[in-house]
């Protein structure tokens, strides 16, 4: 495994009005439903930041730590990237309020929806940006109602040192089979861990195949049973857990989309330029190599997916598109 990642292939292109006018580069890795590396592309044993795509593993550190939610799709906003839609905030609010907390607990940055319509919405009220808006809010507010319920502190809950994020780390290790390389700050402020792309594809694995009712299965299990929460009405996320049922999707900033499937096997993308316009097409594209044969597909979802379209005078003019595993 080399220490530094030292930058992936040539993945996708970037065509507009006929023209080849850029290319994205990246590293993928796709397992077999036994966890045997099926195919690769790129430096894909590196340590990288896979971003939001922790998040169903941070899920699995809280509940370990004995997070308490009555609904298992209170489970799924708390492992989302959010849209900031009236009715993830709704289920926000109702995590912090069953823990005695509020929002103004909350120590992610303020920011508006992610989702246009919901941004238009605050604006047009006179409203601005808040923590409850910002699209990790809702693993923030898991991490807060975890550490009443465990009686540990709440104002330094982001700590790396705290015993949260303490469990956090451990749950990253455990599922992905690798120490971790590095800790940075998140975007949400919240600590992030490295580790190569084959151990993300191998946690996403681990998640969909563990036992029944077993934690991690029970992380894997609200987020495809509610996949609106995990990334809002039209996310990719949610596209794509609906165009394959049985799919864990998360995909996360700079780049990098993770794929699960019981029986199938798992995806792992990272883009070197952090362009997710890429990422979901290569990811689809390398999760097509895998035998799909027994799902029931909705192949019209995955026809959007496996192109990202470019506009130009607010007409569609071009493209990008997987290069790999074809090219």
């Amino acid at each position: 495994m080399s220490e530094v990642y030292q930058g992936g292939d040539l993945l996708a292109e970037v065509v507009r009005s006929g023209f080849v006018e850029g290319v994205h580069r990246g590293s993928v890795v796709v397992l077999r439903g036994d966890g045997s590396v099926h195919s690769t592309a790129g430096d894909f044993e590196a340590p990288v930041f896979p971003r939001s795509a922790n998040k169903p593993m941070q899920s699995v550190g809280a509940l370990r730590c004995g997070l308490d939610l009555t609904d298992d799709a209170d489970l799924a906003v708390a492992s989302a990237s959010h849209r900031g839609e009236p009715f993830h905030i709704a289920r926000i609010r109702r995590i912090l309020l069953r823990a005695g907390l509020t929002p103004d607990d909350l120590a992610c940055p303020p920011d508006l929806p992610i989702d246009p319509d919901a941004r238009d919405a605050v604006l047009s009220a006179g409203g601005g940006p808040t923590r409850l808006l910002m699209n990790c809010s809702g693993k923030h507010a898991a991490m807060l109602a975890t550490c009443r319920s465990a009686g540990w502190s709440i104002h330094d809950y982001l700590e790396p040192d705290h015993p949260l994020q303490k469990a956090n780390r451990q749950a990253v290790t455990d599922l992905t089979g690798y120490d971790v390389a590095a800790t940075g700050v998140d975007g949400c402020g919240a600590p992030l861990y490295a580790f190569p792309l084959l151990g993300l594809a191998k946690a996403f694995l681990s998640l969909v195949t563990a036992e029944p009712g077993g934690l991690e299965r029970r992380v894997a299990d609200a987020m495809r049973a509610h996949p609106e929460l995990v990334s809002g009405t039209r996310g990719a996320d949610t596209l794509l857990m609906r165009a394959v049922p049985s799919a864990l999707v998360k995909g996360g900033a700079e780049g990098v989309a993770a794929i699960g499937i019981p029986g199938v096997g798992a995806v792992a993308v990272k883009i070197d330029d952090g362009a997710h316009r890429a990422a979901v097409p290569v990811a689809v594209a390398a999760l097509r190599t895998l035998d799909l044969s027994g799902l029931e597909l909705d192949e019209t979802i995955l026809a959007q997916l496996d192109r990202t379209v470019l506009y130009g005078g607010g007409e569609p003019v071009g493209e990008v598109r997987p290069l790999w595993p074809e090219g």
